[in-house]
């Protein structure tokens, strides 16, 4: 799904104040959702929720069988080992008996190129990068045929055991109309599993309705996981043909907190009731996703409102908000030259907040409003954006316009000091970062990541600032997503944690149905690259994002069928078992909202036992329909 491009009160990126920057390229306008949450009498037309798909046909390395071929004899080793799924929940139809000759030769796992590519990025890498077959993927061990010879352990293999043997394992494979997988965990050898819901839908425990249990995390099973609606927030009156921004959304222990148009609301998490309201001159423009442990956060927002003869006033006020409080703490500004900066983003880092923009960044203290860095006009790299939460990380542009460099800087939140660096190869023109500890940061790395930001994965040491490993994702395999053109920290469906990037795969065709799309959350080795062989299956109709971590495990959302209600599920970190922990109404009026908020670019917050998810963007596209349009809406287990 297309992100909606950045409304017409947005400023330009540099606003025309100093010397030319290098302006990135403007977002195509967004595909209109059919209906934007209007009923529907029949599974809605898009890939992966309940429409009719035509099931693509059989790709050599996706998983099929490939044309023997003829390596040397081999001596037998004992029983055929189990081979890998054939791709992604499709049955894969039994072979011919063979009789026995020669071993075939190994099929490329999913997303493996057919041979390692060679290092484009001209920084040092680890030994481990290069060594192994598709930037680190995980070769899975294949079943070898038994070969006439000298027995094994005083046992022989014959042609009829061999035949018994393949059919039982072709048979193992396939389990209640869904695909079991089994690849290597790592170097020791270990198998991690992960199976389809068997049609069920839900992928989780299902005893009692409780979902079974969670270990390592804080989050709680409810004693009944079915949700109910908590309450909906309509969207504002928006002016036809306008757009607005609406981001921001925030969670306390006594708030849920959602920009408006020109204002930031706090209402009760549990009644929607209504506890505060913050009023600016213009829109909210920016806002950090990352609040103090006294839930104080920051916004960037418009001096003024646009209008149709200025349809931009600049987001070039930053201020810093009391969530609990519900007060803003004080407004500030910098400039470039004789004009104000219009920002780009901001974040907040242990007590500061930073902002970056295409003439350089500047921070404030969020308590006190005392500057702690602007932009210097003379420096020949200016930070582009800052990622916060654990550590603070700026992405900072380096060189001249046709010979760009980005450096991923650690720094200092307090003074703004660098404490390491990490500099990508020319020609990387935009990063995000997934997480500033441990540092993770994705990147469009040619042509392939036009769609969503990513092509790899970088894990960076923190301290020493050098390159860990790299991690291919291509963007036609993967799902993730990241806005790293103006907002670093902006990435979707992506979550890190336990020293592991957790990432979804694209839709595909599930096992239930021709109409049933799925894909799944698979893990990858932080340090290694590696795939570690844990896959969770989102189960037939439904596709899995990652939404965070809650300790050792990790929380995600299952995008529903169209005859079902959305679910929260707990992943343990370990095992990789799914455990529910809520499922909302699969009533039609309910599920055209939910679906309406993509989980790609809609902002999605579950904690104890709720859900809250609402848009980035209001405008008037869904009024000639006649339907409402909802900013937000929450859900909570019973």
């Amino acid at each position: 799904m297309t992100q909606p491009p950045p409304p017409p009160n947005q400023p330009p990126p540099g606003g025309g104040f100093g010397p030319p920057q290098d302006q990135p390229p403007q977002q195509p306008p967004p595909a209109q959702q059919p209906g934007f949450g209007a009923p529907q009498d029949q599974p809605p037309q898009q890939p992966g929720f309940g429409a009719p798909q035509t099931p693509p046909p059989p790709q050599p390395g996706y998983g099929y069988p490939q044309a023997p071929q003829t390596p040397p004899p081999a001596p037998p080793q004992g029983p055929p080992t189990p081979p890998a799924g054939p791709g992604y929940g499709y049955p894969q139809q039994p072979q011919q008996p063979q009789q026995p000759q020669q071993p075939q030769q190994p099929q490329q796992p999913y997303g493996q190129p057919p041979t390692p590519a060679p290092n484009p990025y001209g920084q040092p890498q680890p030994n481990t990068y290069g060594q192994q077959p598709g930037y680190g993927y995980q070769q899975p061990t294949m079943p070898m045929q038994p070969q006439p010879g000298p027995p094994t352990g005083g046992r022989k293999f014959n042609s009829q055991l061999t035949i018994i043997v393949a059919a039982v394992v072709a048979i193992a494979l396939i389990v209640g109309g869904g695909l079991w997988y089994a690849n290597s965990s790592g170097d020791d050898g270990k198998k991690d599993t992960a199976g389809s819901s068997g049609g069920t839908g839900g992928g989780g425990d299902e005893k009692g309705g409780t979902g079974g249990t969670s270990s390592k995390g804080d989050e709680k099973v409810p004693a009944n996981t079915a949700a109910s609606v908590l309450f909906q927030v309509p969207q504002p009156e928006v002016k036809v043909d306008t757009t607005y921004t609406v981001n921001g959304s925030w969670l306390t222990d006594t708030v849920y907190a959602k920009s408006g148009i020109a204002e930031i609301v706090g209402y009760d998490p549990d009644k929607g009731t209504e506890k505060w309201t913050i009023k600016l001159p213009g829109p909210v423009c920016q806002a950090s996703r990352q609040m103090t442990d006294k839930h104080l956060t920051a916004i960037a927002y418009e001096p003024a409102m646009p209008t149709k003869e200025k349809p931009t006033a600049g987001c070039s006020q930053v201020a810093a908000i009391d969530l609990d409080a519900g007060t803003k703490l004080w407004t500030k500004t910098a400039n470039a030259g004789d004009r104000l900066i219009p920002w780009d983003n901001v974040t907040v880092s242990a007590n500061t907040v930073a902002t970056g923009s295409t003439s350089g960044g500047a921070a404030w203290d969020i308590t006190t409003g005392k500057s702690l860095w602007t932009p210097k006009p003379t420096d020949s790299c200016y930070d582009a954006g800052y990622a916060g939460g654990a550590k603070l990380v700026a992405v900072r542009k380096c060189g001249e316009y046709d010979a760009r460099q980005l450096h991923i800087q650690t720094i200092d939140p307090a003074s703004g000091k660098v404490i390491s660096e990490y500099k990508m190869s020319q020609g990387i023109e935009y990063a995000s970062v997934v997480s500033t500890d441990p540092l993770v940061v994705a990147a469009e790395v040619g042509e392939d990541a036009a769609a969503s930001g990513i092509s790899d994965v970088f894990s960076i040491d923190n301290k020493t600032g050098k390159l860990r490993t790299r991690i291919a994702l291509p963007g036609d395999e993967y799902a993730a997503r990241c806005d790293g053109i103006y907002r670093p920290e902006y990435c979707f469906q992506i979550a890190v944690g336990n020293d592991r990037v957790y990432v979804p795969t694209e839709e595909h065709q599930g096992t239930g149905s021709d109409y049933s799309r799925t894909n799944e959350i698979i893990a990858f080795d932080l340090a290694t690259g590696k795939q570690t062989g844990q896959r969770a299956d989102a189960g037939d109709g439904y596709t899995i994002s990652p939404l965070r971590m809650d300790g050792g495990n990790l929380i995600a959302y299952k995008r529903p069928p169209y005859d079902k209600g959305g679910q929260i599920v707990s992943i343990d970190g370990g095992t990789f078992k799914e455990t529910k922990l809520l499922e909302n109404p699969a009533t039609e009026a309910v599920r055209d909202v939910e679906t309406s908020m993509l989980p790609d670019s809609s902002e999605l917050i579950y904690h104890d036992g709720r859900l809250f998810m609402s848009e980035v963007y209001a405008s008037d596209f869904g009024s000639s329909s006649g339907e409402k349009e909802y900013l937000a809406i929450a859900f909570g287990a019973k």
